[in-house]
């Protein structure tokens, strides 16, 4: 049997078509859309975060708050990193569609994919719990939601230490559709196979005017 590198140009773009086809007919197109957000802090903390929703059921503006059943995110995770970006903390906030922080707050506009508006993530719950909030100053006093986002960390049951702040945005962004890159990569492999073929034809061509050049 060829080696599947070893096919001749056309027909490896018809396997790599063929491949392609059926991988895109097997992923499940439900219209869920998975994102990340990041944020960085002033003194070097930082946070990374995901999150999806059903694109075919979501309304325009996400709205979510407190613990229980949501509304319309089926998933979201947070981790923090110190300045030497070792993980200090990391919290499956909302999993099958249930949040289990009673103080979470999340808005986000799916139109601009802006996040605005309360944000707070991370339990704070427990000792050694992280969170990231625009809606909790210093001093457990809470605020109407703010340009600046504080970056706490338990230490006690009654005591948060602020490990940073920073008016910097909380950034989303969207996760590259699985077709999006295996098209990327189906083209690519298409380029080599073409060019390899290219080079074998050449050096073909290159012995066939050898050797007639020596029977003359």
């Amino acid at each position: 049997m060829k080696s599947f590198f070893a096919l001749p140009g056309a027909q490896l773009a018809a396997s790599l078509a063929i491949c392609a086809t059926s991988s895109i007919a097997s992923t499940n197109l439900a219209q869920a859309a998975d994102l990340t957000f990041n944020w960085k802090g002033d003194a070097g903390y930082s946070a990374f975060g995901s999150f999806s929703y059903d694109e075919t059921t979501t309304p325009g503006i996400i709205s979510e708050s407190g613990a229980g059943a949501t509304k319309a995110l089926q998933s979201l995770s947070v981790s923090f990193f110190n300045p030497s970006q070792e993980l200090i903390g990391t919290n499956n906030e909302v999993v099958n569609g249930v949040s289990s922080n009673q103080y979470f707050n999340f808005n986000f506009d799916t139109t601009t994919g802006n996040l605005f508006g309360a944000f707070d993530v991370g339990t704070g719950t427990g000792i050694g719990d992280v969170l990231l909030s625009n809606v909790e100053a210093p001093g457990f006093i809470f605020i109407s939601p703010g340009a600046t986002s504080y970056l706490y960390q338990n230490i006690t049951a009654d005591y948060s230490q602020l490990l940073d702040s920073s008016t910097n945005l909380i950034k989303a962004s969207a996760v590259p559709e699985p077709t999006t890159v295996l098209g990327t990569l189906v083209v690519g492999m298409l380029g080599v196979a073409l060019s390899s073929n290219r080079v074998a034809f050449s050096q073909g061509s290159q012995r066939k005017s050898r050797a007639k050049a020596s029977k003359v």
